[in-house]
């Protein structure tokens, strides 16, 4: 029987709760002003801390009746402030009421609001927009949709200190791309906030900080501006500073350190000056230590990692600081079984978050070892520091496989680490792995770092080799991701360089001579430039040489001219006079060249050019047609060899070349002058 009453039970109570809530209603609809006032203030103490009593209110209606009162000039201002008050109750509710809300066109509502000149009207207003904005559910653009509402915004700044610690909030939320930067900048943001710096009201300070922080980030215009702003007197980098002091909260030191650290990444202040070198880097590691909460140390690395990424004094100087790269190798033991966390509440929460700390951690290690080969010693040496790293490469999240994957390319830029740890922990298998199915942001990391463990002096490029990696490089470069493309093909010639013969053929069948000349086309500069990387380094050693062409050499010779054609790069160009040089190096494969007088004329063009690198290719592919390759062991029959040579030089000596040769003894480039002699020996031996 127990079972059978359970369902009623359980409905009365849910119609008694629906019934209690439907009074809370009603009463909105009341003739009388008073009683409305009355059960709108009623219905503002029932919902405070009740997220059940603001979604049974929210489902029966209760918010649209709210902003119609809100919005009439019939109401009081005692009722529409009180609607507005209530309304900022249930959006601090689950993120499906802000949903519902935002249905309900709250937002334009409360912006309307503000053009009443009642404060704290305007006050309830602005507190509810805040609790609104703040949600990551709520569409940003909706301030920008009217042009009129940021500069009124400005103007109500000066209001009061709660419209200040408001509006600085809902910028600081809403400011998420560079439009929305220029709109608030443009609009004097930098103006009106700066003096808020120095408010008596912490609330007001800090998100004042916090609006530059986002306003400064990767923006050269903001920062530029804001480096020449005076505050009281003080230069605003000299307040950051001073914000940054330890006697200040944990969270005013760190927005002030973000704020330095983006003006500093946008070129307002340079990498050596004293509040970077003495002041910001100090911090930022500070933050970094074991005593601070998890965001404080997530935060700290992220931002210490995003300060020094391009500068390798920085990164010199925070290896030294604190015991740094000893201090990152706690974010990994964290929390630990004998935790001096207490609160059960915080240790829930730490372990839910715990992978940030290991991302954090391998993105400052990334940026730290970015650059100098003492650092990443440092690095490998720490304790297990390889095996986390290729733990992180498999683990379920994916912003940490990434974080991991650019601590390994940062590593892989050492000579010295991938013949010993690379090689001892053998990093390329889960490599091999993350790249058989991860997303494009993983696979260009992941892909980079191949292309360096595919250099000839890496012990690993020969188990990479046997494992089929051809076949996953040739699909990269057929990738719409043109960094991806890069990737492939540079691996590639990575591989192709002074490679067997077998590898090189296994590498033009798979690639495929269409997707081949495909990527000779790129629009892409970077993949055409390692494309002909790759053509150079499989056109190499003679008899290599005389195969590929004689199976692919009219399109090899058809792509080249149209290349030399083409407006392209001086890089460009040299690199495929290199490879025509490299062609003329052939036994066989020259006579490819010597029977195609369009190309010969664009030699002889280049050997005339004003560019000296250009010289000095064409004029290579011009010493090796007219070498006398008597002492080739390839070649048997030195007679044959001798008057091949021979046929040539006097085909291009009627062409012309010798007379450009002759003056090109002459040139002033010392490496150009001494070719040119060389190659004018060989008509005189």
């Amino acid at each position: 029987m127990a079972c059978l009453l359970e369902a009623p039970l359980r409905i009365s109570v849910l119609s008694e709760v629906t019934a209690t809530s439907r009074h809370y209603v009603d009463r909105l609809f009341d003739p009388d002003p008073q009683k409305v006032q009355q059960g709108v203030i009623d219905m503002k103490n029932a919902v405070i801390g009740n997220n059940k009593q603001k979604a049974n209110l929210i489902v029966l209606g209760a918010v649209p009746r709210l902003l119609y009162l809100l919005q009439q000039s019939s109401s009081s201002l005692e009722l529409r402030t009180e609607c507005a008050v209530v309304l900022g109750s249930l959006a601090m509710g689950t993120e499906n009421n802000i949903k519902s809300l935002v249905d309900c066109h709250i937002i334009p509502a409360l912006l309307q609001g503000l053009l009443c000149l009642d404060l704290v009207f305007i006050e309830a207003c602005l507190r509810c927009l805040r609790t609104v904005f703040i949600s990551p559910v709520t569409p940003v653009q909706l301030l920008y949709t009217d042009p009129t509402v940021i500069p009124h915004l400005m103007s109500l700044l000066s209001r009061s200190q709660r419209t200040q610690e408001y509006i600085t909030q809902i910028f600081s939320h809403c400011c998420k791309t560079p439009e929305h930067q220029t709109v608030l900048f443009n609009h004097g943001a930098i103006q009106n906030i700066a003096p808020l710096l120095i408010s008596p009201s912490y609330k007001v300070r800090m998100q004042a900080l916090k609006c530059f922080s986002v306003l400064a980030y990767e923006n050269t215009q903001v920062s530029m501006t804001l480096v020449n702003v005076l505050v009281d007197g003080e230069l605003l980098s000299q307040v950051f500073v001073r914000m940054m002091q330890r006697d200040q909260p944990i969270e005013m030191q760190l927005t002030a350190a973000k704020c330095l650290t983006y003006m500093c990444r946008a070129g307002a202040i340079r990498t050596d000056d004293i509040c970077i070198v003495l002041k910001t880097l100090p911090c930022l590691v500070r933050m970094c230590s074991k005593e601070h909460l998890l965001e404080e140390r997530v935060e700290g690395a992220e931002t210490l990692a995003y300060l020094m990424e391009p500068d390798v004094e920085l990164q010199r100087i925070a290896s030294t600081t604190d015991h740094l790269v000893a201090m990152l190798a706690d974010y990994f033991k964290y929390p630990s079984s004998v935790s001096a966390i207490t609160d059960i509440k915080r240790l829930d929460h730490d372990l839910k978050h715990a992978h940030e700390l290991r991302q954090a951690a391998f993105k400052l290690y990334a940026s730290l070892g970015s650059n100098d080969e003492d650092i990443r010693k440092k690095i490998t040496e720490t304790e297990n520091m390889m095996d986390r790293i290729v733990s992180g490469l498999s683990e379920s999240s994916i912003k940490v496989r990434l974080a991991a994957v650019r601590c390994l390319h940062s590593l892989s830029r050492s000579v010295q680490q991938l013949r010993t740890s690379f090689h001892d922990h053998a990093v390329w298998k889960p490599l091999m792995k993350l790249l058989q199915n991860a997303p494009d942001e993983v696979l260009v990391m992941a892909s980079s770092t191949l292309c360096n463990l595919l250099l000839e002096f890496s012990p690993s490029k020969e188990p990479i080799l046997e494992s089929g990696v051809i076949e996953l490089l040739c699909s990269l470069t057929q990738s719409d991701s043109p960094a991806l493309r890069v990737n492939g093909i540079w691996a590639l010639m990575n591989m192709a360089f002074q490679a067997d013969q077998k590898v090189k053929v296994e590498i033009v069948r798979c690639l495929g001579t269409e997707q081949l000349f495909r990527l000779l086309s790129d629009p892409d500069t970077n993949v055409l430039m390692k494309t002909l990387g790759l053509l150079r380094n499989l056109l190499s050693t003679r008899p290599h040489i005389d195969q590929i062409m004689s199976s692919h050499g009219k399109q090899i010779m058809q792509a080249v001219t149209l290349i030399l054609e083409a407006e392209h790069s001086i890089e460009v160009k040299e690199q495929t006079l290199c490879i025509l040089a490299n062609v003329a190096d052939g036994n066989t494969a020259k006579e490819l060249l010597m029977t195609n007088d369009d190309v010969l004329q664009k030699i002889k063009y280049y050997m005339g050019h004003s560019n000296v690198k250009l010289q000095l290719a064409a004029t290579f592919c011009i010493s090796n047609l007219i070498w006398n390759e008597e002492d080739v062991q390839a070649v048997v029959n030195s007679d044959c060899a001798h008057k091949g040579s021979q046929e040539r030089q006097d085909k291009l000596r009627e062409m012309g070349f010798v007379d450009i040769l002759h003056k090109l003894t002459q040139a002033s480039d010392p490496n150009l002058c001494d070719r040119a002699k060389t190659a004018m020996q060989q008509y005189l031996a």
